[in-house]
């Protein structure tokens, strides 16, 4: 393994590319070409700034991008490298060209995890909503916090949606769960602190880590969510989605949640609740937010992604307005906004109501599709975490999970496994089956081909 290299990078302010944009392809090219080889330790986002006169920011930005496809790993807080790609080694003088893998048939089911359904929504709300935003004039200054009027409506959504009493002083506008975990990781660590992650937990979340130098420590979890007893006491910040794990989908009992805000107190931690698809519940009403139980020691992290489009770009982050004052001033440096005219459209919407009525059609919408795949799947297999949000686990047999994932993409389905979402070695095999970005009826016939597999395999 090689160790430092420099970067032999040169970009345009006169191409039509971003610096960040330009940057990131240039890494991707030189991975690809070899001049960037496995194991190679990347020169840290400070001295990559220097060498090219821009803002420490381009290079985060482009780190993280990386980060988020797979090409960049982090080692404990000691740097940023280059991930193995498990390519085999190309002849020397050869081409490097690798071709883009084929797109799937055009009448496949995308059974994978992490996307809504964005095909039936409101299309006179949606007008009504950018005419609104159109009519505002432009800002010259953004606010740090997001759009006051966003903030007050943010805060009523959590009264309703989460029985959240807050005020928009604890509300702050992110552009997504994505950066609210960097916001995070930029406000409360520092390099080589150690940030607990789920394991198997959400990837995106190590690697934001990962990104701001921090030494990630995977936290195990069980079919109810993370494990309390045994979490390290040096931890300055823990991840957690406790309204329903992702991926393995338990939701934390209060007992649980309570000793893990016991935990946080005595070791002054910072826990980081992740309530990214806590809207939809389809059992009974959602356990109250951890934040709800301790606003001193909790940030609550939601977003729109789940609930109307992640290419709205809009989140947000509760906290301490201690907290956020500091989050606010870092933001301002690194020169972090959400877009004004989204925030003035969703403020619309949340105004006029179409936002609630879209969600409560949403509920509905997807209730219809969990009851088939539990219809479809509950006979032939163990079903976790389907009382709630977009996806179930389906736990299988480690070696019967690669042959079904396999045979189902031949038949046109397509399929996410836990293995994946682990950071150590999987613990709780089976499949991660998402239900919002295909419609009720390819989620029937998909879970059909799937159970004659999984009987198939078992047989």
């Amino acid at each position: 393994m090689r160790t430092h290299v420099d970067l032999p990078v040169s970009l345009s302010r006169d191409s039509a590319d971003p610096l960040t944009a330009q940057l990131a392809g240039w890494l991707r090219r030189a991975m690809l070409d070899g001049t960037l080889a496995p194991g190679e330790r990347l020169p840290s986002t400070r001295a990559l700034a220097a060498q090219l006169a821009v803002s420490r920011t381009v290079v985060t930005e482009a780190y993280q991008q990386l980060y988020a496809e797979g090409w960049l790993d982090g080692r404990h807080g000691s740097g940023t490298f280059v991930a193995d790609m498990e390519q085999a080694p190309r002849p020397p003088g050869r081409s490097t060209y690798v071709p883009a893998p084929p797109p799937p048939p055009a009448d496949s089911v995308d059974l994978t995890s992490g996307r809504p359904w964005v095909r039936d929504y409101d299309r006179a709300a949606w007008k009504r909503a950018w005419r609104r935003a159109a009519d505002l004039e432009p800002g010259d200054s953004p606010d740090p916090y997001g759009l006051p009027r966003l903030r007050e409506q943010l805060a009523e959504h959590l009264r309703r949606a989460r029985g959240m009493a807050v005020g928009p002083e604890n509300v702050l506008v992110t552009r997504g769960t994505g950066n609210g975990i960097d916001l995070c990781a930029l406000a409360l660590l520092a390099p080589g602190d150690r940030a607990g992650v789920e394991d198997p937990g959400y990837r995106v979340a190590r690697n934001v880590f990962a990104a701001r130098g921090a030494e990630v420590v995977p936290c195990p979890v069980d079919e109810d969510g993370v494990i309390v007893d045994g979490l390290p006491g040096d931890l300055r910040l823990l991840y957690t989605t406790p309204a329903h794990q992702f991926p393995l989908g338990g939701r934390l009992p209060i007992p649980r949640r309570e000793r893990l805000l016991a935990w946080a107190r005595s070791t002054g931690a910072t826990i980081v609740e992740d309530d990214y698809d806590a809207e939809f519940r389809y059992d009974v009403a959602p356990l109250p937010a951890l934040y709800g139980l301790d606003p001193s020691r909790v940030v609550l992290l939601g977003t729109l992604s789940k609930i109307l489009a992640p290419d709205v770009g809009v989140g947000w982050l509760v906290g301490a307005p201690e907290l956020l004052a500091r989050i606010a001033g870092l933001r301002d440096e690194v020169a972090d906004r959400t877009s004004g005219p989204v925030q003035q459209a969703v403020a619309t919407m949340l105004e006029c109501g179409d936002l609630d009525r879209h969600l409560r059609r949403m509920r509905l919408e997807y209730a219809r599709r969990r009851a088939a795949i539990v219809e479809l799947l509950g006979p032939v297999c163990r079903l976790h975490g389907d009382t709630a949000g977009l996806h179930v686990l389906a736990e299988l047999p480690e070696a019967v999970v690669p042959g079904v994932v396999g045979r189902a993409a031949e038949r046109g389905v397509l399929l996410d496994s836990t293995h994946r979402h682990h950071h150590g070695g999987p613990r709780l095999h089976g499949l991660v089956i998402g239900y919002g970005s295909a419609s009720l009826a390819d989620v029937r016939r998909g879970c059909r081909v799937l159970a004659g597999l999984i009987r198939e395999c078992r047989s």
